[in-house]
């Protein structure tokens, strides 16, 4: 059983030697009004653009895009089409006890996205099968065996509660060291009924991660009355905070277009990067992303923020981390 895991904060300890250089250096700032500073990390940006009507557009320029960071324009340092950067995809197939009905169709549709998945693209694009209900199992490890993922889907199985957001947490952790672009996508058919964290501690999890999240709400009811609204309200709120998206199919064709959309979207991205440069800081940890483009008839998806600096200096917890930088064993030290 893989079990999600706990950051615990860090704790700065201070020598005696240096005490008092860092009681003046506290001084000093307390007497400065600056609030801005400069972080020599790289924010890099995946960004999905489409037109009002839907249809993506893969064919824009550097000067197309604009990027603020807690409201102030940044100028971009790095720009990418996406199709050959390699991708790291976690599949979550949701099993616990109300999907039993359904996880035959999940594992058909699941099947046929590995083989899209893999069959082409950049040959160093891997995926890896968590299944969940009230435990997260991993099914298959990071890997291109289609027939180990064919044989793992093919004995899913109905049971017990649902922990999405422990699991979702969890392939945030099995997804921040690996290198090129980190998908997470969630298959399930609402709520949360057992998890330890929280949909914040989840969504936070997978913003560190540099990953983005795709949501697919299998709907077997379309009447609101017999659905868990609030578990799909969870997953938007996710979707949206990592530049993903939600879809709301039945079994069958619409399950298929689900999976096939989002291939397509893995497909046809930009990498934005920049570095901060002149950002007013606060005390919050989190620095809001907005990133634009210039036609007023395109739409932009992309995550809303990013862990960096804060005000009057950076303290030793998880939650204060450059979220992304080009090697994060390189990463600044708190």
């Amino acid at each position: 059983m893989a079990k999600s895991g706990w950051r615990g904060s860090g704790m700065k300890i201070f020598h005696a030697s240096g005490l008092a250089t860092a009681l003046l250096a506290a001084a000093l700032l307390a007497q400065q009004p600056t609030v801005f500073r400069t972080n020599v990390s790289l924010v890099r940006v995946v960004a999905t653009v489409k037109t009002t009507a839907g249809q993506i557009v893969g064919t824009l320029a550097k000067d197309d895009f604009e990027i603020y960071d807690n409201g102030v324009k940044q100028q971009i340092a790095v720009f990418e089409h996406q199709t050959e950067q390699k991708l790291s995809v976690v599949l979550l197939v949701d099993t616990s006890g109300s999907t039993a009905k359904e996880l035959k169709y999940e594992a058909d549709s699941s099947s046929r996205f590995f083989h899209a998945l893999l069959g082409e693209g950049n040959l160093q694009d891997t995926a890896a099968l968590y299944t969940f209900n009230w435990e997260i199992r991993e099914q298959q490890p990071f890997s291109r065996d289609l027939k180990a993922f064919d044989a793992r889907l093919k004995v899913m199985h109905g049971e017990a509660g649902t922990a999405m957001y422990d699991a979702v947490y969890l392939a945030a952790q099995k997804l921040e060291p690996r290198e090129g672009r980190k998908v997470i996508v969630v298959v399930t058919d609402g709520g949360d009924t057992v998890s330890k964290l929280s949909v914040h501690q989840a969504l936070e999890a997978t913003q560190l991660a540099d990953a983005v999240i795709y949501a697919i709400v299998v709907v077997p009811i379309t009447n609101e009355a017999g659905r868990n609204i609030g578990g799909e309200h969870a997953l938007d709120f996710m979707a949206k905070g990592t530049g993903g998206r939600t879809f709301l199919p039945t079994v069958g064709a619409e399950l298929d277009k689900a999976f096939t959309d989002i291939v397509t979207e893995l497909r046809t991205q930009y990498l934005v990067g920049f570095y901060p440069q002149n950002v007013p800081l606060t005390k919050k940890a989190f620095h809001t992303l907005d990133v634009r483009v210039k036609s007023p008839d395109l739409r932009v998806s992309a995550r809303n923020g990013y862990y960096g600096e804060v005000e009057g200096g950076a303290s030793g917890s998880s939650q204060d981390r450059i979220s992304v930088s080009p090697d994060r064993a390189q990463k600044k030290k708190r």
